[in-house]
């Protein structure tokens, strides 16, 4: 997708390992500030698609970037930067499969929240694009992000409970060299909430400016 005309928001990335919290944490955000979230974990390929790859668990790998399109993503983004709104997918992770589409807008937000654990593959693209508002990869204790994890995949079941526990100690091993992957494509790790107190600030930094700017009446 390309457009020549000023967007009218960026994009603000939260990466990080799976149960590392972006969802909650992009909710939380979307609340405060009234930035719309694009879920980019809704961009999976779906169970028919011959590219999928497997795990060794006999599931569709997750984990694997190459489950995921990452350029549909892009453009999608871009779109809702531009045009100030999107059809976007939903999947279901236990259908592997996208299931129905949602709406989403600007609303006059400025900044769009993307997240997923792929989020920072999205960096490079969108610095092209002049759409980068900046990229986080949000992430805790990597035995606190396993119970996270499997206690939310556990209750929406997604998979049988010992793929879901044979997947979750392998991110857990994994995950310092995840974190060190974001970094390595531009996403700064962080806990939640230095990112929380870090947005703010930065929010309000933003409105004295402007204020600044009003001419006086």
């Amino acid at each position: 997708m390309t457009d020549e005309s000023s967007p009218h928001a960026r994009v603000l990335v939260l990466g990080g390992p799976s149960g590392s919290g972006k969802s909650r944490w992009s909710a939380h955000l979307s609340r405060e500030h009234r930035w719309p979230i694009v879920r980019l974990d809704d961009y999976y390929k779906d169970a028919d698609d011959p590219s999928l790859p497997m795990s060794s668990l006999g599931i569709a790998d997750w984990d694997d970037v190459r489950s995921w399109r990452c350029d549909d993503a892009v453009d999608a983004l871009e779109q809702l930067c531009r045009t100030g709104e999107l059809v976007a997918p939903v999947y279901d992770i236990a259908a592997s499969a996208a299931t129905g589409t949602q709406q989403v807008r600007l609303g006059g937000a400025d900044t769009v929240i993307a997240e997923g654990i792929f989020a920072p593959y999205v960096i490079g693209p969108l610095r092209e694009r002049g759409l980068l508002a900046g990229a986080y990869c949000v992430h805790h204790n990597r035995w606190v992000t396993f119970a996270r994890r499997l206690v939310r995949d556990l209750s929406e079941r997604r998979k049988p409970p010992l793929v879901l526990i044979r997947r979750g100690l392998r991110l857990a091993a994994a995950e310092p060299q995840i974190v060190a992957d974001q970094r390595r494509l531009g996403a700064e790790p962080i806990r939640p909430k230095v990112l929380d107190r870090q947005l703010r600030a930065d929010h309000l930094g933003s409105m004295h400016e402007q204020r600044m700017d009003e001419p006086w009446g």
